[in-house]
């Protein structure tokens, strides 16, 4: 997930400045984060901070993957209608700490296609495939039917999140991650019998 290759790493001081981003992220926003305040809040040279990422965004970039796999990835227990909502109410509970910095990587990824590719493999991807490896585990437990596309299904939680997040109409909350599961499951609906 870094920008740079180079000398190691001080995993204290690489958690510092992850630390200091989200807390100047969720303070500030996205848009007025500076490499210059990241390294003052987490009491490291500039200098440190370039050395392994190139960007503000790559540096953002890797704070949210990380938050993401500690806080928003519950341990799978095999019963798809569990495992959808308790990935999403423990995704969506972050929201209020990352939805400004996502909406600002979104906003940088459609003018810059490098870091485009980055935000997708980085983040948007594995996000994606979590989802989908969820129902179709539940698909070969016969717990969900098979009618409709699951690539439909995952647009349908993830795209009415980015919708929300970038829109600021409405929250992302628990009570989205409900409905969205609500939805899902109603939309695959349960396998039909003889197939």
């Amino acid at each position: 997930m870094t920008g740079n290759l180079g000398r190691p790493r001080s995993e204290d001081s690489r958690r510092a400045i992850l630390d200091a981003t989200l807390r100047l992220t969720m303070r500030d926003g996205y848009q007025a984060l500076t490499i210059k305040a990241v390294a003052q809040e987490a009491g490291v040279g500039r200098q440190t901070i370039y050395r392994w990422w190139t960007t503000k965004a790559a540096l953002v970039l890797e704070t949210i993957h990380e938050l993401a796999e500690r806080a928003a990835r519950p341990e799978p227990t095999g019963d798809a209608e569990h495992d959808l909502r308790a990935l999403l109410r423990a995704s969506f509970r972050l929201a209020p700490a990352v939805g400004s910095a996502i909406s600002g990587m979104m906003a940088e990824a459609q003018h810059d296609p490098e870091f485009a590719e980055v935000l997708q493999q980085g983040l948007l991807a594995p996000r994606r495939a979590i989802v989908r490896e969820i129902l179709a585990a539940g698909q070969r437990a016969g717990q969900l039917g098979r009618e409709v596309s699951l690539d439909l299904a995952v647009d349908l939680v993830w795209g009415t999140m980015w919708y929300r997040t970038l829109s600021g109409h409405a929250p992302v909350d628990e009570r989205l991650a409900e409905e969205l599961s609500d939805a899902v499951f109603r939309l695959l609906g349960r396998p039909r019998m003889g197939r």
